[in-house]
C-alpha cells in the first residue's frame, strides 16, 4: 500500500488478488504479475484505475465522483459505476468485481475508497472534515428517528416475528411461486430486504439475479442466511444501504417488497419503494406488491371508549399524597384519545358498509404520500353511537398467472398489523339510514409517520333531511407514531348492535372493571360469546 490519503497525496495503490468486469468473461488474477488498484487525481479528476505490471487494464477506470462500492463478502467486493448517457440520464451499467488477498486490505481499500470519493463530491470545512450531501432520506427523516428504526430492524426477534406471521409470510411466499413466469430469468430488486426471504422465494422462482438492499445491520445477517442456501445463494447479491442511495449494475424487471406499516402508510417505507421503482425498475417493469388499498368504516365499541376513558381517571384524585392531580385530567384524557388504538376487533363492531383509499404504487408520486386526505361518506346500518373510524388495508400481487390478496382486515385470519382504531372523544349518535360524513387527513412527519387529524359527522336525518344540515360533528388528532398496543384478539359483545342509544351507558357512569377483583362466575359471564347481530 502506497501513501495515506488527503490533499497532499498524488495515488495510493492495493495489490489485488484478482478483478473482473460483470458483465463479461473479462477476468485478471494476480496468478504471475499483480493486479494493482490504483487511487489518483493526476488529472484534478478522482479515479480508480487497475494495472498489471507496468500495463493499465483497459475497460476497468472507475469515476470515483459516480461511483459506489459494495462489500459481498470478507475477500470480494462490487465497484459500480456510471456509464455514459447521450440522454444525461443517470445509468448504473458497469460492474467491476473486486478479490482482496486477505480482510485487513479489504477494509483498507474501502475506507480509502471512501475518502477519495468524499474528496471528489465533498467540499472541505476549515476543521479539514468533508461535508457531503445529505440523500433524500435523510433530509425528510429525523435522525434519531431513522437510527431507532434501523436498529429494530436489524434484531432477528423482530424478523422472526413477521417471518412468523404466516398470512404475511405465506401469501408473498404463493405471490411468488404461482407467478414463476414473472421471475424466471428475471433481475429482481427486494427493496428493504431484511432477513432475505422475499429474495430467496425470488431465486426460487428462477429469477436470474437478485440484488437485495437492505440498510440496517440484518443485511449482514441476510447475507449469512443467503451464504447457508448455496443453491440459490449464488444468484443473490446482498447490498447494505439505503434505497436512495444504492447504486446497481443493472436495471431490474421486479421489485419486490414488503413496505407496509400500520394503516399501510405508518414508517414512510411506501415512499422507499417508490423512490426505488423511479431508480431501478424498467419501464412497464413489474411491483409485487403493485396496489394498497386503505378500507375505512364507523364502529361502535362502548367497552374500548370506556376502557380509554377509564385511563385517565388518575388524574382525578384530588389528594394524591397531598396533591391534587384534576388540573391536568383534561390533558391527560384528549391524551389517551390521541392514541390510535391497534388490536384485532369483531368485524360486527362496524356501523356501516366499508369504504375504501386505492394507492397505484405503479403510478404514484413519492410527493403524494406527503399529505393523504380522504373524504369520507357512509349509511349507518344500524342506529347506534358512533366512536370513531376503523381502519385497515390490504395489498395487490398482481401476477401475470395468479393475482393474490394480503389482506388484514377484521374478522379475516390475523396478522402482526392488526388493525387499527381512531377513537372520538366525543362520540356522535346515528340512526340507521342516516349518512355520516367526514374527512380523514394525514400528513407526514419527519419521525417516519403521520398525524391524523379525523372529523366525523352525522347529517341531519328524518323529515326536513333534504335542506341538508349537519347536527353532530367529532372531531380527534392522532399520532400514528404512538398508537395503543391493545393487540387482543377479538373480544366476546354481548350488546346488541341495533341497541338504542338511550341504553347505552355513559363513561362517567361505568367504573373501571378489575378482573382480580371477581370471582369465578362473574369472570364466565364475562367470558360468554355475544349473540349474532340481530339476535334480540
Amino acid at each position: 500500500m502506497g501513501d495515506s490519503t488527503g490533499h497532499k497525496h498524488k495515488h495510493l495503490e492495493f495489490t489485488l488478488a484478482a478483478v473482473s468486469e460483470l458483465s463479461s468473461s473479462s477476468s485478471v488474477s494476480s496468478s504471475s504479475t499483480p493486479v494493482i488498484a490504483r487511487f489518483s487525481a493526476d488529472d484534478g479528476v478522482a479515479a480508480l484505475r487497475f494495472h498489471q505490471g507496468s500495463e493499465f487494464i483497459d475497460g476497468f477506470n472507475v469515476d470515483l465522483g459516480t461511483s459506489q462500492l459494495f462489500k459481498l463478502g470478507p475477500l470480494q467486493s462490487l465497484c459500480v459505476s456510471e456509464s455514459a448517457d447521450t440522454n444525461k440520464e443517470k445509468s448504473y451499467s458497469r460492474g467491476v468485481s473486486i478479490r482482496f488477498r486477505n480482510e485487513e486490505e479489504s477494509r483498507d481499500f474501502h475506507s480509502a475508497f471512501e475518502q477519495w470519493q468524499m474528496e471528489s463530491k465533498g467540499t472541505h470545512l476549515p476543521n479539514g472534515d468533508i461535508s457531503v450531501s445529505k440523500s433524500k432520506f435523510d433530509n425528510k427523516i429525523e435522525p434519531s428517528s431513522a437510527k431507532m428504526y434501523f436498529h429494530y430492524y436489524g434484531q432477528l426477534l423482530h424478523q422472526q416475528n413477521m417471518l412468523q406471521d404466516y398470512v404475511r409470510t405465506g401469501t408473498y411466499y404463493a405471490a411468488v411461486i404461482e407467478n414463476r413466469v414473472d421471475f424466471t430469468g428475471c433481475v429482481v430488486v427486494d427493496v428493504g430486504a431484511g432477513s432475505g426471504i422475499l429474495s430467496l422465494f425470488a431465486a426460487q422462482a428462477g429469477a436470474k439475479h437478485v440484488y437485495a438492499v437492505e440498510a440496517s445491520e440484518m443485511a449482514d445477517y441476510a447475507r449469512k442466511l443467503i451464504t447457508g442456501n448455496p443453491t440459490l445463494g449464488q444468484r443473490i447479491t446482498v447490498i447494505k444501504g439505503k434505497v436512495e442511495e444504492a447504486e446497481l449494475p443493472e436495471k431490474a424487471d421486479i421489485l419486490i417488497s414488503e413496505p407496509m406499516g400500520t394503516l399501510l402508510v405508518n414508517e414512510r417505507m411506501l415512499e422507499s419503494y417508490i423512490i426505488a421503482r423511479d431508480r431501478f425498475l424498467v419501464p412497464n417493469g413489474k411491483m409485487f406488491p403493485s396496489t394498497g388499498r386503505i378500507h375505512m368504516a364507523p364502529f361502535s365499541d362502548e367497552y374500548l371508549f370506556v376502557e380509554i376513558a377509564n385511563k385517565a381517571l388518575f388524574w382525578q384524585q384530588q389528594n394524591y399524597y397531598g396533591v391534587d392531580l384534576t388540573p391536568l385530567y383534561g390533558s391527560a384524557f384528549q391524551g389517551y384519545f390521541s392514541q390510535p388504538v391497534v388490536d384485532a376487533f369483531d368485524p360486527r363492531l362496524l356501523v356501516c358498509p366499508p369504504m375504501c383509499h386505492v394507492l397505484n404504487f405503479n403510478e404514484i408520486k413519492e410527493e403524494d404520500l406527503y399529505e393523504i386526505d380522504i373524504p369520507l361518506k357512509f349509511t349507518a346500518s344500524v342506529g347506534t353511537r358512533v366512536h370513531g373510524l376503523a381502519c385497515w388495508f390490504d395489498v395487490l400481487f398482481n401476477g401475470s398467472t395468479v393475482q393474490r390478496w394480503l389482506t388484514t382486515a377484521p374478522g379475516a385470519p390475523t396478522t402482526h398489523w392488526y388493525q387499527i382504531r381512531c377513537v372520538l372523544s366525543q362520540p356522535i349518535y346515528v340512526m340507521a339510514g342516516q349518512e355520516i360524513t367526514g374527512q380523514l387527513h394525514m400528513i407526514a412527519h419527519n419521525a417516519q409517520s403521520y398525524t391524523i387529524y379525523l372529523t366525523l359527522s352525522a347529517k341531519m336525518w328524518g323529515p326536513g333531511a333534504e335542506q341538508g344540515g349537519i347536527i353532530q360533528t367529532s372531531s380527534c388528532k392522532l399520532d400514528l407514531k404512538e398508537p395503543y398496543y391493545r393487540m387482543s384478539q377479538p373480544q366476546p359483545y354481548t350488546m346488541a348492535q341495533d341497541q338504542q342509544p338511550h341504553q347505552l351507558l355513559q363513561a362517567e357512569d361505568i367504573p373501571p372493571i378489575h378482573t382480580e377483583d371477581l370471582d369465578l362466575e362473574e369472570l364466565e359471564l364475562l367470558q360468554q360469546p355475544s349473540e349474532p347481530l340481530g339476535a334480540q
